[in-house]
């Protein structure tokens, strides 16, 4: 381990606070480190590995279209691209897919599609961006800029223009930016993951929809980290009764692999044409054929074990000593220490086997949706021990 955090060192850009453990292996929700050590897996790669590590299922998926084609131009068709599309649709009514990379890609796509309808429809002057304090919505200037936290803008002014942050659960705040600002879009996460694991309360999302819909302005629903079932819906728009204008997502859609989404609802289907959007590797063969075997496991029978997944987790924190609050929807959960801060605490639970997160003054779980009960109440069990 220590030669390799020499070589880590040395060549690997300096951007992440690694912890001091190195994963060589792993199964479904346990993983092993290059001592053998084993950990209980409540991170899934910041909610990526859907349904955990080296998931059979997935595995074959992925392998057999290795052997077949793993690239061509989005000049060509592909079989798994346009059965991701199609399927994404079905499940959600929304009318078109932009395949992308990363989830900021996603947010780019939505972004630029609100701009270009509104243009078209009002007047080049309604371009703004409305978002939420606290948001989260990527890494690209464009998407640091979308996020409404602040002190990630410190060190990379000038960001893109036309964003502007409002207090989330404020809906008068949020209409009088709309047009004071000639909003194009708002833009907004119904769990905020990074900002804290915040879970919007429903009739605040419901009010935000209609005024998006009685002004035509795009509702934009980034479901980046709270999609593809980690809700315990598909998408956690769903649990709050809305039709999104457009919905960005990725993470977990790949199992894996890097896949973004962009999906497009009626008002702007049509918005983007030939030559005003683009991705190389966007709608990859083998990101889709991974992505297809997610998707279809993602059944309502499914989504309600996740559901209850959650709710036991729930229980055993809920009230607990130590606990001051929890958090979040389905297996999206924050728990707020009440003696100790996040980062202690799942620095300590990494001697005791468990891997966590963290989002500001939260301790984040994101399992694998398909983490067994047993594993999932050990892991419970022993945060419940440290935080008390």
């Amino acid at each position: 381990m220590s030669d390799l955090k020499a070589i880590d060192k040395q060549y690997v850009a300096n951007t992440y606070a690694r912890f001091p453990v190195e994963i060589v292996s792993g199964q479904g929700s346990l993983v092993y480190d290059e001592a053998g050590k084993e950990y209980i897996d409540l991170g899934s790669g910041i909610g990526v590995t859907a349904f955990g590590i080296a998931d059979p299922v997935w595995r074959a998926a992925v392998t057999e279209q290795l052997g077949k084609v793993q690239h061509m131009s989005n000049l060509y068709y592909t079989e798994p691209c346009a059965k991701l599309a199609q399927m994404l649709c079905q499940r959600t009514g929304m009318k078109k897919v932009f395949f992308s990379n990363s989830g900021a890609e996603a947010n780019e796509c939505a972004i630029k599609a609100a701009r270009k309808y509104a243009a078209e429809k009002k007047g080049p002057e309604h371009y703004t961006i409305l978002t939420l304090e606290n948001s989260f919505h990527g890494r690209t200037l464009t998407t640091l800029a979308a996020t409404g936290q602040e002190h990630y803008h410190e060190l990379f002014q000038p960001l893109t223009p036309g964003f502007v942050s409002v207090p989330a659960g404020d809906l008068e705040a949020l209409k009088a930016a709309a047009l004071k600002h000639k909003a194009a879009g708002v833009l907004i996460e119904c769990v905020q993951g990074e900002g804290g694991v915040n879970t919007l309360e429903k009739d605040y999302v419901q009010a935000v929809a209609a005024f998006c819909a009685a002004e035509d302005i795009l509702l934009l629903v980034d479901e980046v980290q709270t999609g593809n079932g980690r809700s315990g819906a598909l998408y956690a728009y769903m649990r709050y009764g809305i039709t999104p204008d457009v919905v960005s997502t990725a993470k977990g859609l790949g199992g894996g692999l890097p896949l973004g989404a962009t999906l497009l609802g009626e008002k702007a289907e049509f918005v983007l044409g030939a030559g005003d959007h683009g991705s190389t590797f966007g709608g990859n063969p083998v990101c889709c054929a991974g992505a297809l075997s997610i998707l279809e496991r993602l059944d309502e029978d499914f989504l309600a074990q996740v559901r209850r997944k959650g709710e036991l987790v729930r229980q055993a924190l809920e009230g607990a000593e130590g606990v001051e609050a929890v958090t979040g929807l389905g297996l999206m959960i924050g728990v707020k220490p009440a003696k100790k801060s996040a980062g202690d605490v799942v620095r300590a639970l990494i001697g005791r086997g468990v891997l966590c997160l963290t989002a500001k003054d939260k301790i984040r779980l994101l399992p694998a949706l398909n983490i067994p009960e047993e594993l999932l109440l050990k892991a419970a069990a022993l945060i419940k021990e440290e935080l008390a």
